[in-house]
């Protein structure tokens, strides 16, 4: 990986292209630009026959710089660096900070090309490449650019290290509004890699974050607990605030499922006496009447019914 500077002080990583991709994509490109080139060689020989040798040459000469200069350069310049054969490798051309190349960049890497790639038949190129740290030919160095690689393989993202069970919920109340997002990436970095640190490097950078994070929150260091578990349970405990938040925010977004309505209750006319919620008792003895059981009666609203 390149660690290239822009202007703002950023550093960009970026995979240059080795040889064995460059000159990949070089032969795919000049497989097309020399086929076009002998389909339109042949053309202009039968248009031109009539004309005298000297004219014959000169458009030689014109369709050469035309098609194995022009082209090359022209591509480059409108597709920002990528060629038909870049494309299929998944390189780019870009400038040393990281930008996009012109007409300029193209040009001098154009005009170069023509004595590392086709005099000397990429010789001058293939050893420029290997010498170079970062795989650049003559043309790239002159003209300040670099091939990088586009598609990359993705490394596989490490999950955090779950804290103690005893440390769960104890960190809910503390503020974390105030540290940064660059604080966030150093402790999950540590922590993803910990286990790959020498025990004491581990333990004083584990130590300094965590301090530098009990500066951010301005709650006191809990007591007993150590560094590292107090940082696990804090990214936890801030994991768990953004996944709350993401799920709150969505249930928010989505429409609200319809309340299914009760079904109204059958009209009761006018005048008709209306449904005691009592049945009488029923008399066994006259001291001792059974006591009245109660029907239930259900309730269209969110009111109880009164005694």
């Amino acid at each position: 990986m390149s660690d290239l500077v822009t202007g703002d002080a950023v550093v960009l990583g970026l995979r240059p292209a080795r040889l064995p991709s460059r000159a990949l994509a070089i032969l795919l490109d000049l497989a097309v630009y020399v086929t076009v080139y002998v389909l339109l060689t042949v053309g202009l020989a039968l248009a031109t026959a009539s004309l005298d040798p000297a004219a014959q040459a000169a458009v030689a000469v014109a369709s050469f710089l035309l098609l194995l200069v022009g082209i090359p350069i022209a591509v480059e310049t409108l597709s920002h660096g990528r060629s038909l054969g870049k494309l299929a490798c998944g390189l780019r051309v870009v400038r040393d900070d990281g930008g996009p190349i012109r007409f300029r960049h193209a040009l001098v890497r154009g005009a170069l090309g023509v004595v590392e790639l086709l005099l000397t038949f990429g010789t001058v190129a293939a050893i420029a490449s290997l010498v170079s740290a970062r795989g650049r030919r003559l043309g790239d160095v002159f003209a300040g650019t670099l091939v990088v690689r586009e598609r990359v393989p993705g490394a596989r993202v490490m999950p955090v290290p779950a804290p103690p069970p005893w440390l769960a919920g104890r960190f809910t109340q503390l503020d974390l509004s105030a540290v940064p997002d660059g604080l966030w990436l150093a402790i999950r970095q540590y922590l993803t890699r910990m286990n790959q640190l020498d025990p004491q490097v581990g333990a004083a950078m584990a130590a300094r974050l965590a301090d530098d994070l009990v500066a951010r929150t301005g709650a006191p260091p809990p007591a007993g607990v150590p560094a590292a578990a107090f940082l696990m349970a804090v990214v936890h405990e801030r994991q768990s605030r953004d996944a709350a938040r993401a799920f709150r925010t969505a249930a928010a977004a989505s429409p609200a499922a319809p309340v299914p309505h009760a079904a109204p209750a059958a009209p009761v006319p006018y005048g008709a006496p209306a449904a005691s919620s009592y049945v009488a008792p029923a008399p066994v003895t006259p001291t001792a009447p059974a006591p009245a059981v109660p029907v239930e009666v259900p309730r269209a609203g969110g009111f109880a019914p009164p005694a």
